[in-house]
């Protein structure tokens, strides 16, 4: 090829790489021209770098936004800094590569006030709505909506017009409709702008609709209100929801610490004082479990549920095992004694955890899959209680099927309607009260499992859940799985609703009279067992 050919060939590359030199200077020109002028003259230089458009800006606007842009002494040259000891560590505020670091006295911080903080802020959010990144983009629209910055204008049909996933060109729209409120626009424009942000906007739309329900025109006014009427009926309504879930999520809680009790209180009729001490026994176990695991195996913290409850279950339902056979066995018809002494041994195993652990709070970590929560139109689901929801649903059709579907539930049944029979038949009762308070209190055991995930782990955490887990108990009917479940659930709804109007412990006490009286009228529960021994 020939040199003149040659020349030709190149020339385009060359030109394109001169340009873009030359955008990038004056990029660069612009920003260092911060350091120069008064605070009054910043604004219009935060403008000129904005109406360049290129996002190579928006790190720098953000570092002046938030106070890490300096610029040095020297020679006027603007950087972002970060803090290293004494000094500051500079990067170049369009590559974002480390320069040097220098001394505090060498470099001097560009002011801005919070007029200027709030001008930075939209225009950050005009120039991100054209990044590649579909979370930028949204981000940059949600701001645009909050602040209704009516310069993006232009931008957001831009952005429209070449937007392709539907969450961000939804929340686009929202913003266009909020800088369109504070435009210059036509009425029927600003209604139909206002109907929009109301249907679309949620709640976060209320400030802005208040504000424009002042508005000197009319019909934007009452569109406004219109709007703001709608959007608390809709709010009213996914509150009740809102509430109808923490009541599930909290019966859900009753319901894991009280069906062991169910268990254990509906076979035998022993009221044991110490079952919330197998819940804390599970807790404490997967505290351990967890700590063996980072210590010598961090990659599996994952499992660390799933590894502490079969151990809970063997460790709580061990205890238990040796309970019935050391003491309550021996005090069989003596209700009075019976509670005495599981209360006795509710005070030596706080007393031996203490001793082990210490009395303090231990930390009980949340897997990566029980962290974070879930929006559900106006519904926030937190994952640890979603997942609590689940594992009690499946504790109680596992203990369901237990007693339906297995020859040893078949024998607690028997035992349960008719202990003389029971026995007359070659059923050995003692051995199945004995396997009974076992299965009840290793089921305590993996409810402390899960409640480890949303309680203190302490020497006390049992006694927050015994006296619930007894109205539980009583007010479903004594023995009874699905009294369980209802008196659970009902229980945990009636307390979430009443806590707004009375407080949490004025709630309790309401609770706790409404059951007293339940029982007056229905004493064995809702859902009475049938049985000769039991009707007897």
């Amino acid at each position: 090829m020939k040199p003149v050919c040659r020349l030709f060939a190149v020339l385009p590359v060359l030109l394109l790489l001169l340009s873009g030199a030359r955008a990038d200077d004056s990029l660069g020109d612009l920003i260092d021209a911060l350091a120069t002028g008064k605070l009054k003259d910043r604004a219009g230089q935060i403008e000129a770098i904005a109406e360049t458009g290129d996002p190579q800006a928006v790190p720098a606007l953000s570092a002046l936004r938030d106070g890490a842009l300096y610029f040095r002494k020297s020679d006027k040259k603007v950087f972002m800094t970060e803090k290293a000891g004494t000094g500051f560590v500079l990067f170049d505020p369009i590559s974002g590569t480390e320069v040097e670091t220098l001394a505090k006295g060498a470099v001097k911080k560009i002011k801005v006030n919070n007029k200027l903080r709030r001008q930075l802020t939209a225009v950050i959010g005009s120039m991100t709505l054209e990044s590649p990144d579909a979370d930028t983009r949204l981000a940059a629209a949600r701001t645009i909506f909050k602040n209704g910055d009516v310069s993006a204008l232009e931008a957001l049909d831009a952005a429209l017009e070449s937007e392709q996933d539907a969450e961000v060109r939804a929340a686009m729209e929202l913003a266009r409709a909020s800088a369109l409120l504070k435009s210059d626009a036509q009425t029927f424009e600003k209604v139909k702008a206002v109907e929009l942000v109301g249907t679309k906007g949620g709640r976060d739309a209320v400030p802005l609709l208040k504000e424009l329900a002042s508005s000197t025109d009319e019909s934007v006014a009452q569109a406004a209100e219109r709007q703001i009427a709608e959007i608390e009926k809709a709010q009213a309504l996914w509150n009740s929801a809102q509430t109808v879930w923490y009541g599930i999520s909290l019966g859900s809680v009753l319901l894991l610490a009280a069906i062991g009790l169910a268990v254990t209180f509906g076979v035998m009729g022993v009221i044991n004082m110490a079952h919330g001490e197998m819940v804390m026994l599970g807790a404490y176990t997967t505290f351990v479990v967890q700590e063996v695991i980072r210590g010598s195996f961090p990659g599996l913290f994952d499992y660390s549920l799933l590894m502490a409850l079969p151990l809970a279950f063997l460790v709580a339902g061990a205890c238990g095992f040796a309970m019935e056979r050391g003491i309550i066995r021996f005090l069989y018809g003596r209700p009075l004694e019976t509670l005495l002494a599981t209360w006795g041994v509710s005070l030596i195993l706080q007393q031996a955890i203490r001793t082990i652990f210490g009395p303090t709070n231990q930390e009980v970590g949340n897997p990566s899959w029980m962290s974070g929560a879930y929006e559900l139109g106006g519904l926030t689901l937190t994952a640890n209680r979603l997942w609590i929801v689940v594992f009690a649903l499946i504790v109680f059709a596992a203990l369901f099927l237990v007693l339906k579907r297995t020859g040893f539930g078949l024998q607690m049944r028997a035992v349960t309607q008719n202990r003389q029979m029971a026995s007359s038949m070659g059923i050995r009762t003692p051995w199945v009260d004995a396997l009974t308070f076992a299965l009840g209190s290793g089921i305590a055991g993996i409810a402390g499992v899960a409640l480890s995930q949303i309680a203190n782990v302490s020497p006390n955490l049992g006694q927050s859940y015994i006296i619930d887990s007894f109205m539980v108990v009583v007010f479903g009917g004594v023995g009874n799985l699905w009294g369980t479940l209802v008196g659970a659930m009902t229980l945990g709804v009636a307390n979430k609703f009443l806590e707004p109007y009375a407080g949490a412990v004025l709630a309790k006490i309401l609770i706790l009279v409404f059951i007293i009286l339940f029982i007056q009228k229905r004493p064995r529960g809702l859902f009475a067992l049938k049985g000769r021994a039991v009707e007897a």
